[in-house]
């Protein structure tokens, strides 16, 4: 995880630079649209794993999967708006171990939700907005894999092994290059996501880190 947020602040810092930059070579023709409103649509990838905050010894692996949807940008004025999003968001994890005569099983986890984000949003300057708020997950669907052979759970999922509905907490930053926006968002469930937790030795909580292309219509 540690790698995936230098990989996001890294993004942060190159998203900065370029704006700089190119305030300064556009600033006799700047055409800011901070004041306004403005719908997307975007698509792009999850990387995504989980964690258990009181479990120190629990690893697993991240895995890519699709996210896309729709947001609208809500002006308050030229430097803070509201930005809710509805995005189709697949997360999961992947994980290997070794039987007791050598042999190895992978498995591997993917969940599909439907995030609702509703984001503060702070444009400090033109074409880059920063953006942070709460985040309500449903989960639609959840697929699992144990070496190749697969079980999926769509419709009847069982409430007594899965929450169907989490809240956790999002934050990223938008770059806007005409009616284009690349997007970088990290995200952390702040619940787990198992209902038996309790007696489980693992309480899963899902990790984001996702790329999006987007764009708008002024």
């Amino acid at each position: 995880m540690k790698k995936i947020l230098r990989s996001g602040l890294l993004l942060i810092a190159m998203a900065v630079s370029s704006t700089s930059f190119a305030q300064d070579g556009t600033s006799s023709t700047s055409t800011d649209t901070r004041d306004n409103f403005k719908f997307g649509v975007k698509a792009g990838i999850n990387l995504s794993n989980v964690y258990d905050e009181e479990g120190e010894d629990f690893v697993a692996d991240g895995k890519v999967g699709f996210a896309g949807g729709a947001f609208v940008s809500i002006p308050l004025g030229t430097f803070v708006g509201i930005q809710p999003e509805v995005m189709f968001s697949q997360k999961g994890f992947k994980s290997e171990t070794e039987g007791l005569f050598g042999e190895n099983y992978e498995f591997k986890r993917t969940t599909s939700h439907l995030d609702i984000p509703v984001h503060l949003q702070i444009k400090p300057i033109e074409n880059l907005s920063i953006l942070v708020g709460p985040q309500f997950s449903y989960l639609l669907s959840t697929k699992n894999e144990l070496n190749g052979y697969s079980a999926e759970e769509e419709e009847e999922i069982n409430d007594e092994n899965y929450k169907k509905g989490v809240f956790g907490l999002s934050a990223g930053v938008d770059f806007t290059v005409e009616n284009f926006v690349l997007s970088a968002r990290a995200a952390w469930d702040m619940s787990k996501t198992d209902s038996d937790g309790e007696e489980s030795s693992i309480r899963y909580k899902n990790q984001v880190i996702q790329f999006t292309v987007g764009y708008t219509f002024l």
